[in-house]
Order: C-alpha cells, then sequence, then structure tokens
C-alpha cells in the first residue's frame, strides 16, 4: 500500500552550517568519551572537558554572528513561542521550524549550560582551595548524570520529531540540509 498525501510540498533548505555540524559532532565525541571511554582525573579526560567548554563557549559566539539559523535570533525560545508550539503539539497541528523548535532550543541551552558547569566543576577540583572535596566530586558525577540523561532526550526527541515532522533530523546534522515536508489535512491511500 502506498500512502499519498495531496498537497504536499518538499523543500531542501541549507539550515546547519558547516560550523554547527562540526560542533554538534565534536561535543557529542567528547562528552561519550569523557563519560564511557576515559576514566575520571586522567589528563585526557580534563582536556577533552576543556574542548567541550570551548566548543560551547565558540557556538555561544557564533549564536550571534553565525549563519540564519544559528542565529538565537531565529530560535530563541520566547514564552510566546514555546506556548505557541506546546499548542500546536497538543493539537496535532504542524508549526514547522526551519531551524529549531523552542522545546529543542531550550534542550540545546540546557545541554551547554550543563557542559560549561561540569568544565566549572572540573577546572576547580584541580584548585588548592577545592583538591579533594567530596561534595565538588559528587556534583561533578552528578551533572555528568545529567548531561547524559538530557542528551539521550534529545536524541531520542530527534528520532521522534524526525517521524512526526517526515523529516530527516539526524540526515540534516549530517548534511546541512533540512527536507520539510508541508502536507494539507487530506490524505488518500492507494494501494
Amino acid at each position: 500500500m502506498i500512502r499519498m498525501k495531496l498537497n504536499e510540498s518538499v523543500e531542501s533548505i541549507y539550515v546547519w552550517d558547516r560550523f554547527i555540524r562540526v560542533f554538534h559532532w565534536s561535543l557529542v565525541s567528547c562528552v561519550l568519551l569523557d563519560y564511557f571511554v576515559i576514566d575520571d582525573g586522567e589528563t585526557i579526560h580534563q582536556w577533552l572537558g576543556y574542548a567541550a567548554c570551548v566548543l560551547v563557549l565558540a557556538r555561544i559566539v557564533w549564536g550571534f554572528v553565525g549563519s540564519k539559523y544559528a542565529r538565537y535570533s531565529d530560535f530563541f525560545p520566547t514564552p510566546t513561542r514555546t506556548i505557541k508550539y506546546l499548542r500546536h503539539m497538543i493539537f496535532g497541528e504542524q508549526d514547522m521550524h526551519v531551524g529549531h523548535n523552542p522545546l529543542g532550543a531550550i534542550m540545546m541551552f540546557a545541554l551547554m549550560a550543563l557542559v560549561l558547569a561540569l568544565g566549572v566543576t572540573g577546572f576547580m577540583q584541580g584548585l588548592d582551595a577545592y583538591w579533594g572535596e567530596e561534595w565538588l566530586m559528587d556534583l561533578h558525577d552528578i551533572l555528568a548524570d545529567i548531561l547524559i540523561v538530557l542528551a539521550a532526550i534529545h536524541a531520542l526527541a530527534a528520532i521522534a520529531m524526525s517521524h512526526i515532522e517526515h523529516t530527516n533530523l539526524i540526515k540534516a546534522m549530517i548534511t546541512g540540509v533540512k527536507v520539510l515536508h508541508s502536507t494539507a489535512k487530506s490524505d488518500k491511500t492507494t494501494q
């Protein structure tokens, strides 16, 4: 059975510039290596953490000077934008966003904040004033666990939204091109 959508339009848009894609996959690599592969306290663990922080700081700057869809002005999750998006989701209405949708933007900011907090708590552990402080090591571990949980939710949400919006978001984050499918309400089924 082939399902055809009436009044469907397909548009390919270059959304994620090279910087955004390199930032994204480099940050993913740093986080996954530091959490799952490299032992805490090793020099490489520290350098990967610092590299992740530098990536996030560069992304913060890119949000002001980068390409159209990388700029905060394009996707900043204001209360109005977020409520509108949630209403559309609740009622099953299409609310396409070429760049980040408001919930994706909130997640992005949360993930970046966690990476920076991990960088700060990791750096503090090397200072004489905080050397061997159990609470700081525990905080660092808790932040890392929260980061991994939110990153998993982020990945699952990208898969779910790809299905809901009929747009391969993972492929878009690799190629930079997002294929948007816009449809009218009516469907036609053929065999």
